[in-house]
């Protein structure tokens, strides 16, 4: 036997090991090129531009597509300009629509089919950058097409939804098989075969709600939910924002569900601000007692109907307790000023404001005089509210998630309580509002100190100081996972 044959081929096979084990590495180790294509909302970018800045801050290359108009708008949450680069986007212009206009902050809700219509007529804008940049991977939410384009290009492509998984796990139609069924309220009463918990339970007014939503045009003559399947059945896999000690049973369910991997992007924790409160602010809270001052914000595009306008602030007054409410104008009304009711402003002069334009939401929260938070259970508000002191009140908006994200702090984690609607009609009262409110800021009532307890332990664990870090970790793992 040729002993000296066999030691070279051994050597061989040991050196192609070696190379094969090495191209691995640095395979894993080396940047990725990621290009983000959000839908045209500015909560939506935002979600997307700060797991970028989590990205970059490993070393990943990002290229962020956006309408040109809305770049400034973003640039002082760019953290990391040496690794993310915003590429403009010309929105092309559809009938219906105001000139100029390119994202939801643009227009009122009845033309946001239209803005959707709009992003779809810049598929060749975005087939063009790809095939230019050539990216490993496309991350992208409402465009139904763009897995095809880039499949063909030789690019995964991700559907990153910047809620939590349980929505659609519970509402889902993939999830309940219901491809040319109509759902009716009766049907989502009940979770689909399989959901693994049973903290959902909706009130009368919700499930009309998101069986209309079920019908829901949304650009192009396509239903909003057909749009999301579509998008989910052709993507090389789907993300959520969360992380898995509390969502991780819904993004296995989906795995199931789906067929495909189902990753989690982690808590999405807002980054410190390198800038200070307002002092007009600074001044106005200083003037109060710690934690006493209530913090009410309803998002930037939601505004509420006159009625629940004026018992939401009736009920802050109610409170006694010093407020800032950041507001919308009402449906039906131009100003702030002219929908607040009558005698308001004199009844609550020194210790009461609402104010109608866009606030430093995250540095009030900081601020040690607030000491709750009424939220429409917006993703990103949600998460401002757990990392922070300020006791949390829930007052969902009626929007499929916002429904969910109550739910889920109200009745499984226990960190808000949420106030009070009827069933039928979903009205609140001033009185509603003022209950839970002194829920949570009562230090003897016994739901309000359960509640403080559990949102102290939320808190804790989501500044912890790996969470954050393991989690992005974990999620750049699964993207190398999909080359």
């Amino acid at each position: 036997m040729d002993h000296s044959f066999t030691n070279i081929k051994l050597k061989t096979f040991h050196l192609y090991i070696y190379i094969a084990l090495s191209t691995v590495s640095i395979t894993m180790d080396a940047p990725l090129h990621i290009a983000m294509f959000p839908w045209f909302a500015m909560g939506h970018f935002t979600p997307y531009l700060h797991l970028s800045n989590k990205l970059a801050i490993r070393g990943h290359k990002i290229s962020f597509f956006i309408p040109k108009n809305t770049i400034n708008k973003l640039q002082h949450l760019n953290l990391h300009p040496n690794l993310i680069t915003f590429f403009p986007i010309t929105v092309p212009h559809v009938d219906g629509l105001p000139h100029n206009a390119e994202t939801t902050s643009d227009v009122p809700f009845s033309f946001f089919t239209l803005i959707a219509t709009a992003m779809d007529q810049t598929e060749k804008q975005i087939e063009h950058l790809l095939k230019e940049l050539n990216p490993q991977i496309v991350f992208f939410d409402f465009q139904y097409w763009l897995p095809n384009i880039a499949r063909n290009l030789g690019i995964k492509s991700l559907q990153y939804m910047i809620f939590s998984p349980i929505l659609p796990a519970y509402v889902g139609n993939i999830p309940r098989k219901s491809q040319g069924k109509v759902l009716t309220e009766f049907d989502l009463m009940k979770p689909p075969s399989g959901f693994p918990d049973s903290c959902i339970k909706l009130h009368s007014h919700e499930l009309r709600f998101l069986v209309s939503t079920r019908k829901l045009e949304f650009g192009s003559g396509l239903l909003l939910l057909d749009r999301i399947d579509i998008g989910t059945e052709f993507s090389d896999a789907i993300a959520f924002k969360g992380f898995r000690e509390i969502h991780g049973l819904y993004a296995d369910y989906l795995e199931t569900v789906f067929g495909k991997p189902v990753l989690l992007s982690g808590p999405l924790l807002p980054e410190p601000t390198k800038t200070t409160l307002d002092e007009k602010w600074a001044a106005w809270l200083k003037g109060f007692k710690h934690g006493s001052v209530i913090y009410c914000a309803y998002g930037s595009e939601s505004p509420l109907q006159h009625n629940e306008f004026e018992e939401l602030l009736l009920g802050l007054e109610l409170t006694g307790l010093p407020f800032l409410a950041a507001l919308k104008p009402p449906i039906g009304f131009e100003s702030i000023e002219d929908a607040l009711p009558e005698g308001f402003n004199e009844r609550v002069k020194g210790k009461g404001i609402v104010y109608g334009s866009w606030i430093q939401q995250q540095l009030i929260l900081e601020h040690p005089s607030v000491g709750c938070f009424i939220t429409h259970c917006g993703a990103a508000s949600i998460t401002e509210g757990l990392v922070n002191t300020c006791q949390l009140v829930l007052l969902p908006r009626l929007g499929s998630d916002h429904i969910m994200n109550a739910r889920m702090m109200s009745r499984k984690l226990k960190v808000g309580v949420e106030v009070e609607k009827g069933d039928e009609d979903g009205f609140f009262t001033k009185e509603s509002v003022c209950k839970a409110v002194k829920i949570v800021m009562d230090d003897e009532n016994e739901v309000g100190r359960e509640v403080r307890a559990n949102h102290d332990k939320i808190r804790n664990f989501l500044l912890s100081d790996n969470l954050e870090s393991s989690c992005i970790d974990s999620f750049c793992q699964k993207l190398y996972e999909l080359l």
